[in-house]
């Protein structure tokens, strides 16, 4: 059973955790929490919890939410928050995941950052300003793996504008999950209907590299005319992609590939 520990920075009233516009820094950051937290639960052996005030009207100290998180004795501690660089609208800009500094002192979590970053960058198409380390309370404290992501600034007249629609908070918070899956080697869930009826599976191998595999052949195939679009690979990224589909991808590619031409 893995234990996961959210928190979503800040509170509605923190002072200065705004956008030029007034828009509360916790109001992206709960989004991007909800969104990865359903994602997870479609894993199985997960147990989550918030260490924020999930109605976003306190401000839980930050010794308070790593406490919490100790004494549960979580698995990995994830902050969320969005970044601003003197509350004037610019064209900065981009996501950094931050661990406890140094680094190199910090292997866990820094290979948690490294699976969550790029996958965060791609599904916010804002610009990479890396893996880097801090001396944050929330990674200082914390007794097991902990990543901070910064989502984005909340005044760069770039990233707004993908903040402010939820579809991008959704994938934000979906590519953190992901990264944790990966991270973790989870498998997705064998879901049962109330008839007792087996539900749709979605496709996991349960290895990195395998998973890595598929795709890169969904690529190769896509490259060839195979297949038409990049649909499918697009959902096995994502991790909609079901094991019906998958089963049928493989035959496709198989037969198109290899059988047509004997």
């Amino acid at each position: 059973m893995i234990k996961i520990a959210w928190s979503a920075g800040h509170g509605l009233t923190t002072a200065g955790k705004r956008s030029p516009n007034d828009e509360k820094e916790w109001t992206f950051n709960n989004k991007v929490v909800l969104s990865g937290m359903a994602h997870l639960d479609k894993y199985e052996g997960v147990l989550q919890m918030r260490v924020d005030d999930p109605s976003g009207k306190t401000d839980i100290p930050l010794a308070s939410r790593t406490d919490m998180a100790n004494a549960w004795k979580a698995d990995m501690y994830i902050s969320c928050h969005h970044n601003a660089l003197g509350g004037q609208w610019g064209n900065h800009g981009g996501i950094e995941t931050y661990v406890m500094e140094p680094a190199n002192n910090n292997p866990s979590s820094l290979k948690l950052a490294n699976s969550i970053h790029p996958k965060v960058v791609k599904a916010m198409g804002l610009r990479d300003r890396g893996v880097k380390s801090a001396n944050f309370h929330e990674l200082r404290e914390t007794v097991m793996p902990a990543v901070l992501v910064e989502g984005g600034f909340m005044d760069s007249l770039t990233d707004i504008v993908k903040m402010r629609d939820d579809s991008y908070l959704k994938a934000h918070g979906v590519a953190i999950a992901q990264g944790i899956a990966e991270s973790f080697g989870l498998k997705m869930k064998e879901v049962i209907d109330s008839s007792g009826k087996e539900e749709t599976k979605f496709f996991n191998t349960g290895s990195i590299s395998l998973n890595n595999e598929f795709k890169n052949m969904l690529t190769k195939a896509r490259e060839q005319g195979v297949i038409e679009s990049n649909h499918w690979e697009k959902k096995a990224e994502e991790g909609s992609l079901t094991e019906s589909e998958a089963i049928g991808l493989t035959a496709i590619v198989l037969k198109r590939l290899l059988l047509d031409k004997i």
